[in-house]
């Protein structure tokens, strides 16, 4: 039996970046009708920032070379640490349970919600590995960062989170599937590129309908 991990970092109710990712989600289940999905929004239902409690943790684990997860929890030793545990080992235990893991997420400034780097930052620790597993990131753009694009080298979305799955947790199997040109829908100087917008949204839905079924 397979497990998805479905993670929405979109502030909007009613966004591309969750209707992409849903597209995934829903062909994912179709497939596997005897996998578990899990779902967790982080914008509906925020993760906390970090605190100095969750740095002892890390600096213990680290200190004492502990790398793999499932002790983590020896780090706790006072009242404060057990709280940030209390914190940390639901979100990790999702994450170590999946086979996939699916974000859906806006860029935002060039790059990622602070609700989804607050997950990120909690689940990490020193050289911990998640080998094996699978990424997907379905993103929405408000304009057009893919390669060749004038503003591809302002893209710290995909950039940062492919980066971030290496370095941090040995995974190099991450696809990314983008819709862009979103603002052309608001944006009377972007509105010539609505077609354009149009397309990539359409190829963004087939392509996550597609990956959900092979994944």
């Amino acid at each position: 039996m397979t497990t998805l991990l479905h993670l929405e970092a979109s502030a909007r109710r009613r966004s591309i970046s969750r209707q992409v990712g849903e597209a995934f989600a829903a062909s994912w289940r179709a497939a596997h009708a005897d996998g578990t999905y899990l779902h967790r929004d982080l914008a509906l239902d925020p993760v906390p920032f970090i605190g100095e409690a969750w740095t002892e943790l890390c600096d213990h684990v680290l200190a004492n070379g502990i790398t793999e997860i499932g002790r983590y929890k020896e780090a706790v030793r006072t009242p404060g640490q057990a709280a940030a545990w209390a914190v940390v080992e639901p979100l990790l235990n999702e994450l170590v349970a999946a086979d996939v893991v699916l974000i859906s997420t806006p860029m935002y400034n060039y790059s990622i919600p602070a609700s989804l780097k607050a997950w990120l930052d909690q689940v990490t620790f020193p050289k911990m590995s998640l080998t094996g597993r699978r990424f997907v990131v379905a993103t929405a753009r408000g304009g057009a960062y893919s390669p060749g694009a004038p503003k591809a080298r302002f893209d710290y979305q995909e950039r940062f989170l492919r980066d971030f799955f290496a370095g941090h947790f040995a995974v190099e199997d991450t696809t990314f599937v983008n819709a862009e040109l979103a603002n052309s829908r608001l944006d009377p100087a972007l509105a010539h590129l609505r077609p354009a917008h149009d397309e990539s949204l359409a190829a963004a839905l087939r392509t996550a309908h597609d990956l959900g079924k092979e994944y």
